[in-house]
């Protein structure tokens, strides 16, 4: 599911993926939620809210709102020049995770260890920015059709599968597409119940056990990333003794 291949991906490897990736991205937004009571991936709620502080003349408010969704940017951007410059590599995509897993272990060590409000703002704007780069990882991998943070675009998404599934019912010449549809609706469906799942959790998680259930999600990307690479080496490896043989 970290893979990109040259074939077509398959709506079961896109749905694995968004099992993984849209949860963790539920638990971490829901635990940044618990902890700072913000959510650093709500990027249309943070713009939103911009003209609120506008308003109220709230200088510190307004720039950090702007800080937080040019971080995103930042974080899907680094996410894409990353994948370009390593377009050769299939395991890619799954050295990102790895990075992303090791930061956000990272910075949960850190509030285990020096915990402060002061430090609040710089905490969200590297969780904002890890976010971006999560979502851009999983939206390239897939070719758009999981977007692990963007719960506002996968309901759109669904919505225009769903509309396309019911038109099918009507209509004898797109009756063969009916099951093209009917598998983009269940990989969108797949994406915004794992990520509903892992706000849920996350939520839980963070009230038992604070700081350290966020370490606990660096290390499981980091796990799920490691995985993939070791899979993928293996599976190479064989592949070119038997081309030897």
């Amino acid at each position: 599911m970290l893979i990109k291949k040259k074939r077509v991906r398959s709506h079961t490897e896109d749905r694995y993926l968004a099992l993984v990736l849209a949860t963790a991205a539920g638990v971490l937004n829901a635990m940044a939620l618990g902890a700072f009571g913000f959510l650093p991936s709500h990027m249309s709620g943070n713009a939103s809210q911009i003209s609120s502080e506008v308003v109220s003349a709230d200088t510190y408010g307004l720039l950090f709102l702007a800080a937080l969704i040019l971080a995103f940017v930042a974080g899907g951007m680094l996410a894409r020049i990353t994948v370009l410059m390593g377009q050769r590599l299939r395991t890619i995509f799954c050295l990102i995770l790895l990075m992303e897993g090791a930061a956000l272990s990272a910075i949960s060590l850190f509030e285990i260890l020096f915990f402060s409000p002061r430090f609040d703002s710089e905490v969200l704007l590297s969780l904002g920015f890890l976010m971006g780069v999560h979502n851009s990882t999983s939206t390239q991998l897939s070719n758009g059709r999981v977007r692990t943070t963007h719960v506002t675009g996968t309901l759109t998404d669904a919505g225009i599968a769903l509309g396309s599934v019911i038109s099918c019912l009507f209509s004898r010449e797109k009756a063969l597409d009916r099951r093209a549809f009917q598998k983009q609706l269940h990989t969108h469906l797949t994406t915004i119940f794992s990520f509903l799942t892992g706000c849920v959790a996350g939520l839980l998680l963070f009230d038992a056990f604070g700081f350290k259930a966020m370490l606990a999600l660096g290390a499981f990307l980091m796990v799920v990333a490691a995985s993939a690479i070791v899979l993928t080496v293996r599976t190479a490896s064989k592949l070119m003794v038997a081309r030897k043989a």
